[in-house]
């Protein structure tokens, strides 16, 4: 592959959903130029209020100047026709957590912007070698994993699938290492990575607990916080991340491997069927406690 041409100052970003936008902030707070591609123009509209409000949130915590808001904005242009992207230096996939969603996209991406161009997938709990094996050129395909939001926390997972290219690792370590307060964690494809092996089953645990009667959502987060030193609960990651984003990273792990601590418990479940995602419904385990008889 010619490293020559990977100075990745401008990159695709495909979808300004809640990760999305954050990623987006990220890149451009680098000085990197990003152009977002969405499927309309009702999406467009909705991923730039958010960055928006990101940005105006970091203002008013004294984190992001409103120059800095306003030159990260400049540097951020979003479309909804895949073409815009040719020419970019990198592409990074950030949409709905589906593998036929991400291939179909992808697909039409790689068309534009030619085999030389490395892609890479935020996915949290899909195989990156499997997406690779759909592409022309799989060599120059890996995952960039952001943790949510994007802008706050530091870790970002380097994933190399089987056909990834070792050199691609390296340059993409490289540009983690130019994003501000953000380090390189270089992994391979398996399912959850590194950080989700670890956490799936711990979290499941925590539910499973819950549904056991053993404490309450806020009892099991206060006990962890301060017993173990976490900068928040389970119940509030949980409800923050969202929990049907939960359901679909362990049912993805369970399935690839068959280990039954990746397994769903019945009350996440039985959750996410109620509609009790977390913030974004405004109903999950600390935000509204699932009632007696669930």
């Amino acid at each position: 592959m010619n490293t020559s041409t990977w100075d990745f100052s401008t990159i695709g970003l495909l979808g300004l959903g809640t990760m999305g936008a954050g990623v987006a902030q990220v890149l451009a707070a680098s000085g990197r130029h990003v152009r977002v591609l969405e499927v309309d123009e009702t999406r467009a509209a909705a991923g730039t209020s958010s960055l928006e409000t990101f940005l105006d949130g970091g203002v008013e915590r004294g984190k992001v100047s409103p120059q800095q808001r306003s030159e990260i904005l400049a540097r951020v242009t979003v479309t909804t026709r895949v073409d815009d992207l040719a020419g970019v230096d990198l592409v990074i996939e950030s949409i709905v957590e589906d593998l036929a969603a991400k291939v179909e996209v992808l697909t039409r991406v790689a068309d534009v912007v030619g085999t030389e161009v490395p892609i890479v997938t935020n996915t949290s709990a899909l195989s990156v070698t499997e997406i690779a094996a759909t592409l022309p050129a799989p060599e120059r395909v890996a995952g960039l994993h952001f943790f949510n939001p994007a802008p706050v926390m530091r870790a970002i997972e380097v994933v190399r699938a089987l056909q990834t290219d070792a050199a691609l690792i390296e340059r993409l370590v490289a540009l983690v290492d130019t994003l501000d307060d953000k380090v390189a964690i270089p992994v391979d494809d398996r399912p959850g990575f590194l950080v989700n092996a670890l956490l799936f089953p711990y979290l499941n645990d925590v539910i499973q607990e819950l549904d056991d009667e053993l404490a309450t959502a806020e009892d099991l987060d206060v006990a962890l916080k301060l017993g173990l030193g976490y900068r928040s609960g389970p119940m509030e990651m949980l409800d923050m991340v969202g929990l049907d984003v939960h359901l679909h990273g362990t049912e993805a792990a369970y399935r690839a491997t068959g280990d039954t601590r990746y397994a769903p418990p019945p009350l996440l479940r039985a959750m996410v069927a109620a509609g009790r995602l977390g913030a974004k419904s405004g109903s999950g385990f600390r935000i509204h406690d699932t009632p007696k008889g669930h």
